[in-house]
């Protein structure tokens, strides 16, 4: 293999991606370097959805080249939020033999990058988590557009990266070739996960929430938003009557007052903690302590949480709709997989696991044995065979 400068471009830097970043830089196949179009998570910001100041407290910005290229945009989710007219002149000076980009193709940013790449003569890979055509928002316009769109977007990149079987079988579906398309796995840093959640005292965590070691704690860690659905959760919490159990809400998010009316309303206020935003530091406690988590989302292209909670030994119930239950939680125990929305079907796996903690300690046990087959290693080898298959196909062009 030939040695390739990759230019990655990223809207901000990201806790899970920075650990990649950094084994990238290491590796000697590559050298990298790290476009940021914003700083937020590095720097303190509101962040609207969590609905509080977020920064995050892991080192996001060490360990690798990184440059921080202005955006000229409204900071907004649009066409225009993200511009950072910079990054044409970055990578037409840069020599770079490919780009990546992280950048979504709605944002000017990614056409940017696009042309200034074509123009250099490197190659451009890009790709998407989705799993499906539907839209978080549910709007059928929205498929029926990106069935049309994207069969000829994603033709545009020299080598499509997708991160779960998942998001490969959608762009199969879309009838591109499958030697166009690379499994480049959504990982996070097991080997820091794995470390920290070795160190905690799970009975004292457990005890600050109230928790004896007899309970059954059921944890959910997201943003409290409407298509994360954390409201079956709680009412299938209630359903199953689980009398010796805690519910445990991980997350800021508009919900929360509503979650908690809600839960006085069913009794089970009780047996209901609110945590707030938790930041990355102290996940590993919150994952460790925790008998079992549940992501009852509608619409979840992946969700690294699932990663990060079976890193720490914790099993992991989620809906249909979440993009790495195929990957993840389906090799473990595919029953843990419940139809989106089945608030029966969820509260009866809540009394099933309930009953049973030997079989769900089992299960954790299982989880992490697979999560290290899932791995930053896997994602690196992956990403610089996708970059030598696009380097190789610009080139046969020239």
């Amino acid at each position: 293999m030939q040695h390739y400068r990759v230019l990655f471009v990223a809207s901000h830097p990201v806790q899970y991606q920075a650990p990649l970043f950094r084994r990238l830089a290491a590796r000697p196949e590559i050298d990298i370097h790290v476009a940021y179009c914003g700083l937020q998570g590095a720097e303190a910001a509101h962040d609207p959805e969590f609905e509080t100041t977020v920064k995050w407290d892991v080192p996001v910005l060490s360990g690798y080249p990184w440059s921080h290229i202005a955006n000229k945009g409204s900071g907004r989710l649009s066409f225009l939020g993200l511009y950072n007219p910079g990054l044409w002149k970055f990578i037409r000076t840069g020599n770079y033999d490919a780009v990546i980009s992280f950048v979504g193709y709605v944002r000017a940013t990614f056409w940017i990058a696009y042309f200034a790449a074509k123009k250099s003569k490197a190659a451009f890979l890009f790709g998407t988590d989705a799993t499906t055509l539907a839209s978080r928002n549910g709007r059928t316009w929205k498929r029926t557009l990106k069935k049309f769109l994207w069969p000829r977007l994603f033709r545009l990149a020299d080598q499509i990266i997708v991160p779960s079987t998942g998001s490969q079988n959608l762009m199969h579906s879309l009838g591109l070739p499958r030697d166009r398309i690379t499994l480049t796995p959504y990982t996070v840093d097991n080997d820091w996960w794995i470390e920290q959640s070795q160190r905690i005292d799970r009975s004292a965590v457990r005890a600050s929430w109230g928790a004896a070691e007899e309970n059954t704690v059921v944890l959910f860690c997201a943003k409290l938003q409407p298509w994360k659905r954390p409201f079956d959760l709680l009412r299938a919490f209630a359903k199953a009557r689980l009398l010796n159990a805690v519910l445990v809400f991980a997350g800021g998010g508009p919900l929360q007052e509503q979650l908690a009316s809600e839960a006085r309303a069913l009794h089970v206020d009780s047996q209901v903690r609110f945590l707030g935003f938790v930041n990355q530091s102290n996940l590993p406690a919150v994952y460790r302590s925790s008998d079992v988590m549940v992501l009852p989302s509608e619409y979840e292209p992946f969700a690294v949480v699932v990663n990060e909670a079976m890193c720490c030994g914790c099993p992991v119930i989620a809906s249909d709709q979440v993009g790495s239950a195929r990957d993840l939680v389906a090799p473990i125990q595919s029953r843990f997989i419940y139809p989106c929305g089945n608030i029966e079907a969820l509260a009866d796996l809540l009394r099933t696991v309930a009953d049973d903690r030997p079989t769900l300690a089992s299960v954790g046990r299982a989880c992490f044995a697979h999560i290290r087959t899932w791995s930053p290693e896997k994602n690196i080898a992956a990403t610089i065979a996708a970059v030598d298959i696009a380097v190789g196909r610009v080139r046969r062009r020239q």
